[in-house]
């Protein structure tokens, strides 16, 4: 089996949808299970209705509603050919769009607000299983609601999803193609909730995870993880291999393809994933596995905008055991993480792109020493093989960027990156003097 999770702009107008069946039936494999993001726009619409329910705001927010069912209506108007396709697509968004209008009708809380979120893979689900009922395709709609569940610490609850998720394939064990909703599952209490961390991304991950797949395909509009970021640098080049490792810290680190955190479940389960193009099925992608056939290389650069610097200058810090214990613990207090370190005797530096209170941490690292911030930096991430054994490679990232201003350097503390912190109007020229040197 393979799992084929199509995002936002891979569904986003009927056009689209119509070539996904010629992309699922291409795949060498006996069964298929596809998983769909909400039509590229739905997710910020519904946020912003939802928003304006909370706000108590009904009339706009019914206003915005009516606007998202006439771009719906178009929507299935297009998309089908029969009389009776058409009918029964009305009458499908008509009852999701009721239901978003009825909300407005009582009390409105977080729990009302995730069911208005959760209408967007819904909606985009059981449109394209009607869509292959219309072209007499057979199919079977797999509700993730029924499957997928996550625990009171929000992590997901793998155990529950397998069990589940295998109960409900061996009702059909004839079905060869099953099509689900990313993003949305059910909470510790039953309640509707989603995974937030890489959304749909997360869901093919952890039912690729649970059903052991031989595959699973990230289909978007990009043809897979690039050297460089090519809204900066000119000629880069899309990467055919990269290991868990270093996806995670490209992604991390400004490679917008992927959520860093989404294909943790496939790396534990040891299952490929391949980042794939839905405007070009042509193109190889990138291949992300446990092994990689790039030893000793630098395979690419990416950089994070919106970063803070904070450095902490104290000279209680010399000699003293405990002082980083207790600089961490005001980051804990407020749930803010941390993404660079470094430290001297007397002082550490450190950068965050979480700010909702930093005025508030800066408040309570005052008591340590002298405080210092800088906003407005860019994290620039040079990913490859830097095991311990290698050399050299800090003087080629260094000779590349001599002539610019650098805050912090970040290296050792992974062996596929090397991290430099510099402002943010340097980022494209670090950019593209890196991708000069190193490629």
């Amino acid at each position: 089996m393979k799992v084929l999770k199509f995002g936002g702009t891979s569904v986003g107008s009927p056009e689209r949808f119509e070539k996904l069946w010629p992309i699922i039936q291409s795949q060498k494999s006996d069964r298929k299970l596809v998983v769909l993001s909400a039509v590229a726009g739905t997710t910020n619409a519904l946020v912003a209705i939802a928003a304006h329910y909370a706000q108590g705001e009904v009339a706009q927010a019914r206003q915005m509603i009516q606007q998202l069912f006439q771009s719906y209506q178009v929507f299935v108007y297009t998309l089908f050919v029969t009389t009776e396709g058409i009918e029964k697509g009305h009458t499908l968004i008509q009852s999701h769009f009721t239901l978003l209008d009825e909300l407005g009708n009582d009390l409105f809380t977080s729990v009302e607000e995730r069911w208005v979120l959760a209408q967007g893979e819904l909606l985009s689900t059981a449109l394209f299983h009607q869509y292959l009922t219309e072209k007499r395709i057979a199919s079977v709609l797999l509700p993730a609601l029924d499957f997928m569940r996550i625990s009171e610490d929000q992590e997901p609850d793998l155990p529950y999803i397998q069990q589940q998720l295998n109960d409900k394939l061996t009702q059909f064990p004839t079905a060869t193609l099953f099509i689900t909703q990313g993003y949305i599952c059910r909470n510790a209490f039953g309640e509707i909730d989603n995974l937030r961390r890489g959304g749909s991304d997360y869901t093919a991950s952890l039912i690729g995870a649970a059903l052991k797949v031989e595959e699973i395909q990230i289909w978007t509009d990009i043809d897979g993880f690039h050297n460089n970021d090519p809204r900066c640098v000119s000629n880069t080049k899309p990467i055919a291999h990269l290991s868990f490792d270093e996806a995670a810290e490209l992604a991390y680190f400004g490679a917008k393809i992927l959520h860093p955190q989404s294909v943790f479940p496939a790396q534990k389960a040891n299952i490929p994933v391949r980042l794939l193009d839905t405007l070009d099925i042509q193109a190889p992608g990138t291949l992300i596995s446990s092994t990689f056939d790039h030893p000793d290389e630098i395979v690419a650069v990416a950089a994070k905008d919106n970063i803070t610097a904070i450095r902490i200058h104290s000279s209680r810090m010399l000699l003293a055991y405990g002082f980083l214990r207790r600089v961490f613990e005001v980051f804990e207090r407020y749930k803010t993480p941390i993404d660079m370190i470094t430290t001297s005797e007397v002082a550490v530096s450190l950068t965050l792109d979480d700010c909702t209170h930093l005025q508030a941490i800066i408040a309570e690292l005052n008591h340590f020493g002298k405080v210092e911030v800088d906003e407005d930096q860019t994290i620039v991430c040079i990913v490859g093989d830097f095991k311990r054994n290698k050399n050299g490679y800090a003087t080629l990232v260094s000779e590349a960027v001599k002539h610019i201003p650098i805050r912090m350097i970040s290296y050792g503390g992974s062996e596929h990156n090397i991290s430099l912190l510099l402002p943010s109007k340097y980022k494209i020229e670090a950019l593209r003097a890196l991708h000069h040197r190193l490629f």
